[in-house]
């Protein structure tokens, strides 16, 4: 699932509009729209979204050794 169609689908889960989602993550929807487009949404803006849908965000890269390197919206 590509990271636009996440976003989409969080969106109908949670009953908000993607243009709501623009308004209130501070961009119009017409800069959204092409971002979810080209898929050049960036790591703080979907930290940003997953605030404001009331989800948690993570990033997660394991090394070869098992070790886990991660970010995520908890601190937040």
């Amino acid at each position: 699932m590509s990271t636009s169609e996440l976003i989409k689908n969080l969106c109908k889960e949670k009953g908000i509009s993607v243009a709501e989602l623009a308004r209130r993550i501070g961009q119009t929807l017409q800069n959204f729209s092409k971002k979810l487009k080209r898929e050049t949404v960036s790591t703080e803006e979907l930290m940003m979204i997953a605030d404001e849908l009331g989800v948690k965000f993570e990033q997660i890269y394991t090394l070869e050794n098992g070790e886990k390197l991660s970010i995520s919206n908890e601190s937040h």
